[in-house]
């Protein structure tokens, strides 16, 4: 599934760039809360989970969050976190069994 991952200095910068990029039938899994109302069609059905270090809290809230938005089989896939410290770790753990056979990332999205 193509993956990509979105950064952006804030929550509604995060959200429009990807409601300008989702195809229908995409997947959006979105770190922390909007800075107001969300921008984001509900058809979209975005996943909100707490913001934290995803990589550093031991991946299960993302985990559990990823592998039910995959089980639906989504066309593809936007990740939004709420902040780049951490980029590269994510990416390497999104490239890292199991995860490397379901998931094609893409080139970041920023906004």
């Amino acid at each position: 599934m193509l993956t990509t991952l979105v950064t952006g200095a804030s929550a509604a910068a995060r959200e429009q760039a990807i409601a300008a990029a989702a195809p229908p039938g995409a997947a959006i899994l979105l770190e922390g809360m909007p800075s107001g109302h969300t921008i984001l069609p509900d058809h979209l059905g975005a996943v909100r989970i707490a913001p934290g270090c995803l990589c550093c809290s031991g991946n299960l809230v993302l985990r559990v969050t990823l592998n039910r938005i995959m089980r639906r089989r989504p066309a593809r896939l936007f990740i939004g976190l709420a902040s780049t410290e951490h980029l590269d770790q994510l990416r390497s753990w999104l490239l890292a069994p199991p995860y490397d056979q379901l998931l094609a990332l893409t080139p970041d999205l920023s906004s």
